[in-house]
């Protein structure tokens, strides 16, 4: 059965010296110590080592042949958003991450499809590289942050960019970064384990409280992780809406629970009972495969989880490919 990942970063093996171009740090760089592998550094400090996987097509299509993954949908790694930068130098790197994920994807047109990234930082232009990105490159989307520079998703500054990616068809992939609270949870690897659901969920929540699928009825947005931590506390989320609606329904009177089928979630829980509740709650037309690959924290066999669940083939089919089409708006080749 075809098998299409919506979830999977990558970053291109040689990057200019952009603090060196745009004289201040905070960028990140790459230092090749050693074959087939890199450190990600910020200015001197550590972040992540990453080895060729996570640049090189070749190694990651192998990768795919053995898990059976037909099909990676390619974005960039939020650490590489760069939204705190100046407007103009994050437009500059955006253009050069989606001219990567664009050349790879005409190379390999059958094994790729990809996300574009914008300035979300400038309205202008984020949707200048928006365009660029769905006539020009001729990308699917993009990938945005949960939040831009501690702004929630509902703020008033980006409803001109959703209004253009819904004329666009433009598919949106919201994914968790700057996570709330990381400074106070440095132990444990807690930012990741317990901050990133937990700010997938405020996004989520910020879009519905704050009426942006009532505005934009046709935006198609896809939720990373199983949607975090909202699926499993919509009760409460529910519930508050319904005891408070001085607090909650200011902006939007529309019960959350109506938004059940009006955005996507990929599938990446990690456990086969949760996912089960996660295809029951959010329904199985909204339920898509993503591994994060090429990261430990993803599913380290690809389309496992799915493959390997009791539910009919056609169910399958969904969740593991014709969901994806529908999200991208994109045709089998």
């Amino acid at each position: 059965m075809l098998k299409i990942d919506i979830h999977t970063h990558i970053i291109p093996e040689k990057m200019p010296n952009w603090a060196e171009k745009f004289g201040y740090s905070g960028f990140v760089s790459l230092d090749h110590h050693k074959p087939c592998c890199a450190k990600m550094m910020i200015d001197d400090k550590f972040f992540r080592e990453i080895q060729d996987n996570c640049w090189d097509p070749k190694t990651r299509i192998k990768d795919c042949d053995q898990s059976g993954i037909h099909i990676q949908v390619l974005s960039t790694i939020p650490v590489l958003f760069n939204y705190w930068a100046k407007p103009m130098d994050a437009y500059d790197t955006s253009r050069f991450f989606n001219d990567h994920i664009a050349t790879i994807c005409r190379e390999y047109p059958t094994r790729f499809w990809g996300l574009g990234t914008i300035p979300m930082q400038d309205t202008k232009l984020a949707i200048m590289e928006l365009e660029r990105c769905m006539g020009e490159l001729g990308l699917l989307g993009v990938e945005i942050g949960s939040n831009v520079n501690d702004f929630n998703l509902d703020n008033p500054v980006f409803q001109e960019i959703f209004a253009r990616a819904e004329a666009l068809g433009a598919a949106i992939f919201v994914h968790p970064w700057n996570i709330m609270g990381k400074d106070q949870m440095t132990k444990y690897w807690l930012p990741w384990l317990v901050g990133m659901p937990a700010e997938t969920s405020r996004a989520i929540c910020s879009m519905i409280f704050g009426g942006i699928f009532e505005k934009f009825p046709k935006l198609r947005v896809a939720f990373a992780h199983g949607g975090g931590s909202f699926p499993f506390t919509l009760g409460r989320i529910q519930h508050g809406f319904e005891v408070r609606p001085d607090l909650c329904a200011i902006d939007n009177p529309i019960a959350p629970s109506t938004y059940l089928g009006k955005f996507y979630v990929d599938s990446l829980v990690h456990d086969p009972e949760i996912l089960n509740f996660l295809i029951n709650r959010m329904g199985s037309d909204h339920v898509m495969l993503g591994s994060d690959y090429p990261f430990p924290l993803g599913e380290l066999s690809p389309g496992k989880a799915i493959s390997e669940m009791d539910m009919p083939l056609e169910t399958k089919g969904k969740l593991l490919y014709s969901n994806v089409c529908r999200w991208l708006n994109k045709q089998m080749l």
